[in-house]
């Protein structure tokens, strides 16, 4: 009997190690893949945050995405500060579409690193930034699209991890991302203020202003979860904004 136990334990512990190694194999093989994978839905939101180039994807193969992104998107990396970063952790090139903003949001804000995708095509400019945050259940995030000016969005592209379908999970619609277009980050004062989704469905326009959108009926919690991603996640960026950009554009205009 003890023969026979040593011999089911000797070959459990086999079997566990074969199939340890098979799965690691398997992992690695889909490493590269899987990497490619990721890399093309994170370029296609970016570009999807631009109206018109969203209307393209849809007849888009994979490899004509990456070519349109490399051709109309440049990209830096700022800090909490606004000061552009060069280089990363292990002292190589920082590469904007390389920063894990789910990672990110783990850290202290000040600790965190903020990519910039600058958008030029077809006479158009424009700033993207990404977004991160909670929903109702899980992660939600975007990409948001500023005017060069970065006074309002031209346009935004939402997903989430696990909102309600027909509910949350609406965010990811054009019919909803639609309604951010044209709206200002500023009230009338020039104070940043961001754009939320107010409460209830149907909402007419001139109850809403250049601040607010109409708001989805039954995910009241996912819309205030977008709220205050986008109003945080913006926020952040603002001194970049006013040392990288406004600032640069006040000492040009002074020259």
């Amino acid at each position: 009997m003890q023969q026979s136990n040593r011999y089911i334990i000797l070959f459990s512990l086999s079997l566990t190690i074969v199939l340890a190694l098979l799965l690691a194999g398997v992992s690695q093989g889909l490493g590269p893949l899987q990497k490619k994978a990721q890399d093309l839905d994170t370029k296609k939101q970016i570009l999807g945050a631009i109206p018109s180039e969203k209307e393209a994807l849809a007849d888009m193969e994979a490899e004509q995405i990456l070519a349109r992104y490399e051709e109309v998107i440049s990209s830096v990396v700022s800090d909490f500060q606004g000061n552009l970063v060069d280089t990363n952790e292990k002292g190589g090139p920082m590469v904007a579409e390389e920063v894990n903003i789910e990672k990110n949001y783990k850290k202290s804000v000040e600790d965190r690193m903020f990519p910039v995708f600058k958008y030029n095509a077809n006479g158009q400019e424009a700033y993207i930034i990404p977004t991160f945050g909670a929903g109702l259940w899980d992660a939600i995030w975007g990409f948001v699209a500023l005017t060069p000016d970065l006074k309002s969005v031209i346009g935004i592209s939402l997903d989430h991890k696990g909102e309600t379908p027909g509910l949350g999970a609406r965010i990811t619609t054009d019919e909803i991302q639609a309604r951010y277009q044209q709206k200002d980050l500023y009230d009338t004062n020039g104070e940043f203020v961001s754009i939320s989704m107010v409460k209830g469905e149907k909402t007419p326009e001139s109850m809403l202003g250049p601040n607010k959108v109409d708001g989805m009926a039954g995910a009241t919690l996912t819309a205030n979860g977008v709220n205050d991603m986008l109003l945080n996640y913006i926020g952040y960026y603002q001194k970049y904004f006013d040392k990288q950009v406004r600032g640069k554009a006040l000492t040009m205009n002074n020259q």
